[in-house]
């Protein structure tokens, strides 16, 4: 399966270094408007460097575009993309406004198309691993669940000496305007969708409590730097979610059932500690055991990944995902609808300081299947 990127960033080291792990994807090009960044990963990937989505689909053959442009850019790339007849993966979120995200995945549907995107980490070993514990019902039927991505107070970190490992440096201007939300929310509203379903109602809360973030040059908008959001899923499960670039770093999954607990240490790492705490009942009290159960994770598909940053993550999961779907003739599990819900989801969080209170979710997706590797 061919692969083309645009965008040359900072994650598309990530992308390049996962990729490099399956020789059944083949990069044969990849596209950025500033011409030292294509250069460098064209030199890296050994493929064509171009300077727009239009030239890499006319002048390189490519089955699928992967699209790793600032979120700005990501409607009109995926849209270039589906009109040239390519199927589309694309970094989150697939549009920044909704009525775009719909236009492109009815426009996929209309051309016969795949439209796809991140983030993937619901694939990872420990997310289908979580889940298969949740199907089983480990700990009876799961009620109520607390999702945190707090990541500490970035704009204080040294992110001017972030650099990926081709010394493109992190974006420090594009991820303040486009805040934590909609570069964090989907880590777990991912997994949530896919564990229990779709969403019914998303009742929001966000607010910039760090208004004057120094030191960003040309920086002119900041997004929320914290929102909460607790979500009804049509199946009857709570969730709650936190995002916040100022609380300490904290990537905690907790799903509580009626007999005990499941939990995950960080959602971005493929292979993170996840464990199963029961209810015990000691004279007249209940609480959770003082003893955590291993949850068994499934072995790696691809080998063991090496951390980068603040990661361990496959980030070409997702992009092999939707490359067997096209070869086998069968939607991704990343399925553009499973990715349109979870976008509407991401964007009414992300409004959260503008229009607080209760939203109601206009999108359905069919179940997504487990991996085949989960046992």
């Amino acid at each position: 399966m061919r692969i083309g990127i645009v965008g040359c960033g900072y994650v598309s080291a990530l992308y390049l270094r996962t990729l490099q792990r399956r020789p059944d994807l083949q990069i044969s090009g990849v596209a950025d408007l500033e011409p030292e960044r294509r250069r460098i990963l064209a030199a890296h990937a050994k493929c064509p460097a171009f300077e727009s989505v239009e030239e890499l689909v006319e002048k390189s053959r490519v089955d699928i575009v992967v699209n790793l442009t600032n979120p700005s850019s990501h409607y009109a790339v995926n849209r270039a993309a589906l009109l040239a007849g390519k199927h589309v993966y694309c970094e989150k979120p697939l549009a920044t406004d909704f009525s775009q995200a719909k236009e492109l995945v009815e426009l996929a549907k209309h051309l016969g198309l795949q439209l796809s995107g991140a983030p993937c980490n619901v694939l990872s070993e420990v997310a289908q691993a979580v889940w298969r514990e949740v199907r089983r019902k480990t700990v009876g039927v799961s009620r109520l669940a607390y999702a945190e991505l707090d990541d500490g107070m970035i704009h204080r970190a040294p992110y001017q000496r972030w650099l990926n490992e081709f010394g493109i440096p992190w974006p420090a201007k594009d991820e303040f305007e486009v805040g934590c939300t909609l570069e964090h929310a989907g880590y777990y509203l991912t997994w949530l969708a896919a564990f229990f379903g779709p969403a019914d109602t998303v009742t929001r809360f966000g607010t910039t409590t760090i208004p004057d973030k120094c030191g960003v040059e040309g920086l002119h908008t900041i997004s929320p730097d914290f929102t909460v959001a607790c979500i009804r899923f049509h199946s009857g499960m709570t969730a709650r979610l936190t995002c916040s670039i100022v609380a300490e770093h904290d990537h905690r999954l907790r799903i509580m059932g009626d007999e005990g607990e499941l939990s995950v240490h960080d959602c971005w790492d493929y292979r993170s500690r996840a464990g199963i705490r029961k209810l015990m009942r000691i004279r007249r009290r209940s609480m959770l055991s003082p003893w955590t159960i291993p949850i068994r994770l499934p072995p790696p598909p691809t080998g063991r990944l090496t951390r980068f940053g603040s990661a361990t993550m496959d980030f070409a999961s997702g992009v092999a995902e939707l490359a067997d779907a096209i070869r086998s003739g069968r939607t991704s599990r990343l399925s553009p609808e499973f990715c349109l819900h979870t976008n509407e989801l991401a964007l009414a969080i992300h409004a959260a300081d503008r229009d607080p209170g209760c939203y109601k979710v206009t999108t359905r997706f069919a179940p997504m299947e487990p991996m085949p590797w989960t046992w």
